[in-house]
Parts: C-alpha cells; structure tokens; sequence
C-alpha cells in the first residue's frame, strides 16, 4: 500500500471511538487512544493496553518504522481541562531505555494542517532500561510545537485550556533535533513504556 493509501485508510475517528479506559487524573478516567504515523502515510503502530486490577498500568508498546515515518503516540482527553493553578504534571513509570515525550494540548485535530491555530506543549521524557522512575514535569518547561517542531508563538499554556494529554515516540525530541539512535532506535524496532500513575501538581502542594 503506497503513502497516499495509507493516509486514506487511516482511521482516526475509529480509534477515538475505541479508546481503553486507563488510570485517573484528579479523580477522572481517562480514555486513551492511539495516533501513530499512520496520519501521515507512516507504517508504524500501537499496540496499547491497560494491565492490572488493583493498580492499574498504562501499557504503552508497539512497533516504529522509520520509513515514510517515525512515531506512535496515546492520547487521551482531560475532561474538564487542568486547574487553574497546576504548576507540574508528575508522572511515575517503567521505561526501556528510550526516550518519550509527554504532550499536553487543547484537543486540536488540525495537528497537522494550516488551520493549526495553537501549539501542543511537549517535554522530553527520558527513561531507563530498568526499575520504576517518577519524574516531575513543570508546565514551564513544556516546549510549544507545530508539525513535530518547535515554534516562536506568543500563545501562553493555559493549564484550564488542556484537552489532552498524551506520551509518544518520535524520531524528534521536543527541541525539533533527531531524537538519537541510542534513545529512539532504527529501522523497525518494538518499544515499551508502563505507565504507572499521572498527577497534576498544584501551586499549594509539594511537589
């Protein structure tokens, strides 16, 4: 199937409609859905799933190929948007050694187009090939970017505006620079990233 095919037959729509409830943020479900490169005539895939029954884990793994693309992503929408005065998204998981990206944005799906309008807000999610990791994520340190690359925007992120949130894998860190062989991988490679738990930090907690 060439690129132009394959663009036609992706079906977001679908995977929106059969999105897997998993973990929680400030009390509420969240409902996860797959976005790979398959928007863009890409041939990589998610293969998400939630595992557990006491203590739920996000199961975020699939398979990338570079060529004609070069990433796979979750997302699912916060409902209600984020409190006013949340600082930081703290967010514990097990990792394979690659690194991610943590996404934030208003829900958009012209994420693509010209009548992209505002940016989604990115951070580099480094992890290890072993053990459980908890990192901090300040919303200042999210990076506003527009077709995989960062931009000069005077948009601020308004923590109430966030429609989603989402975790990827991209051949581009959030600086727009090639995320490394060492890091993302080449060819056709599988990855993994358990995601254990999402927290928003708020201006009177403790991070």
């Amino acid at each position: 199937m060439g690129q132009a095919m394959r663009i036609m037959s992706y079906d977001r729509a679908a995977n929106e409609r059969n999105a897997i409830p998993g973990l929680k943020l400030l009390g509420k479900p969240l409902q996860w859905y797959r976005l790979d490169d398959g928007v863009m005539g890409g041939q990589s895939e998610t293969l998400h799933q939630v595992v557990g029954d006491i203590e739920e884990t996000l199961h975020f793994t699939g398979q990338i190929n570079t060529q004609g693309g070069g990433f796979c992503s979750i997302r699912s929408p916060v409902e209600g948007g984020l409190p006013s005065d949340t600082t930081a998204i703290r967010v514990s998981f097990q990792g394979d050694g690659k690194t991610y990206k943590f996404l934030l944005s208003d829900g958009n799906k012209a994420a693509f187009g010209p009548s992209r309008r505002s940016p989604s807000w990115q951070a580099d999610l480094p992890t290890k090939k072993d053990g459980e990791e908890t990192t901090i994520i300040p919303l200042s340190s999210l990076t506003p970017s527009v077709i995989g690359g960062p931009v000069s925007t005077e948009v601020k992120l308004d923590p109430t505006q966030v429609k989603e949130l989402g975790f990827m894998l991209s051949l581009k860190l959030s600086n727009g620079e090639p995320n490394p062989v060492e890091t993302f991988g080449s060819g056709i490679f599988p990855f993994s990233l358990k995601i254990r738990s999402i927290e928003a930090i708020r201006a009177s907690e403790k991070a």
